[in-house]
């Protein structure tokens, strides 16, 4: 017998297209929308979905009648950077007087600032802060989440933060996928640094956690193209998939190193070039859009809807960082993807739901309203989903459930009798 049943919601099912795979061009609008529906909970699981009023046998001793209200996959957030520790207040105050994040880089703050701050802190302590963020995030309906590493930059704080990642993975109602980001920024302090991450550091962490994502943020000041194609293809000789931070300030030929050598996704792309657009619409590399950061930093946001257009796999992210996107809010990247990236309120949702969960290979377990699948699910106080991205800084969903079980459930707020 089913634990919960939700009656009478708008469900938006987000179910796997045929023969599965990310949502592309209009299959991004088809939200397998269920106007008026049931699904039921057992176990942490979907046990069943459907039209209409549940059959009998999906009775529950806990029944929440919706009257219409949006019943959605939680959240999959597929790119941020929640481990860290310190402060860069000092450093907002001088973006808001004029530097720019890549003056605020050469003259060693930005990322080398919480490099710092990581290399003091201990595992407990970025586990603790981790756990704070997560929750925070989790606030706005996110129901799963990846956590790169980054602000190490040695072998032991590298593999420091992974633990401390895994940690928090083991733990939580959250679905938490570590990716290692040692090739983040170059530590000009360390002699050799390039070739220590590729020959030592990466190798160590792919031996303590075998088959893990390896990214490399490919930017002027930071790693080279020729830098990152030597550390993807020792990462490919031990088995890590690629992710890849490229064009956010310039083109540099990152896009194609990415497609040529499979990497899933290439992340950020303000500043992709019209050529590459097409190449990502022609390949299997889904391209994640960061609107917060160009929210945050200078107004830059990458072409959303020319992608789209183009064919090509998006998905949308935080990009949650202590730098250049300071926020725990799915909502409003959706929302600024709408209103800057060109998307539309359903692609935006299937960027955020099933394409996001392609993209972290764990649309078998999420992303979905599906039978069988993991019963991440939220609320939304709306009865139109259009609502979720026009209305910006709004209150958070009311019911959150995460594998099944209720880590968010404000229903007491209702105003038109659900239960």
């Amino acid at each position: 017998m089913p634990e919960v049943t939700i009656i009478h919601g708008r469900i938006l099912t987000l179910a796997a297209p045929s023969g599965g795979g990310f949502r592309r061009g209009d299959a991004m609008r088809d939200l397998g929308v269920i106007e008026s529906g049931w699904l039921s909970i057992e176990g942490g699981r979907i046990v069943g979905v459907g039209s209409g009023d549940p059959p009998a046998e999906m009775q529950a001793e806990v029944v929440l009648d919706l009257d219409g209200r949006l019943v959605m996959p939680a959240w999959v957030d597929c790119h941020t950077h929640a481990c860290w520790t310190g402060s860069r207040l000092d450093e907002f105050e001088r973006q808001l007087a004029g530097a720019t994040y890549t003056e605020i880089l050469e003259a060693g703050g930005g990322i080398l600032s919480t490099v710092r701050a990581v290399r003091e802190a201990s595992q407990d302590h970025l586990s603790d802060e981790l756990v704070g963020r997560a929750g925070r995030l989790q606030v706005f309906g996110t129901g799963t989440l990846e956590v790169k590493s980054g602000y190490g930059l040695t072998t032991s704080d590298e593999l420091k933060m992974l633990r401390a990642i895994h940690a928090c993975s083991q733990t939580s109602d959250q679905l938490i996928a570590g990716t290692f980001l040692g090739a983040h920024a170059i530590d000009r302090e360390q002699p050799d640094f390039v070739h220590h991450v590729i020959e030592d550091t990466l190798p160590a962490v792919a031996e303590e956690f075998p088959g893990i994502t390896c990214d490399a943020y490919l930017e002027e000041g930071a790693w080279s193209l020729d830098q990152v194609r030597q550390l993807f293809e020792r990462a490919i000789d031990l088995g890590c998939p690629l992710r890849l931070h490229a064009d956010q300030f310039n083109s540099l030929g990152g896009v194609d190193l990415a497609i040529a050598l499979g990497a899933r996704s290439v992340d950020h792309l303000e500043a992709v070039a019209d050529r590459d657009i097409d190449r990502l619409g022609q390949s299997d590399t889904a391209a994640v859009l960061l609107p917060a950061s160009g929210f945050h930093l200078d107004g830059r946001y990458a072409p959303g809807r020319a992608l789209i257009d183009a064919g090509a796999a998006v998905a949308v992210a935080t990009n949650s960082n202590p730098g250049s996107a300071p926020t725990s809010s799915m909502p409003l990247a959706l929302s600024l993807a709408c209103r800057f990236c060109g998307l539309m309120p359903a692609e935006a949702i299937t960027a955020a739901t099933w394409n996001a969960a392609n993209v972290l290979g764990v649309e078998a377990d999420t992303g979905s309203l599906e039978v069988g699948k993991r019963a991440d699910i939220q609320v939304i106080d709306q009865r139109d989903e259009r609502a979720i991205v026009w209305e910006f800084g709004a209150v958070p969903p009311p019911i959150v459930l995460l594998n099944g079980q209720p880590v968010q459930f404000l229903a007491d707020t209702d105003q038109d009798g659900a239960s």
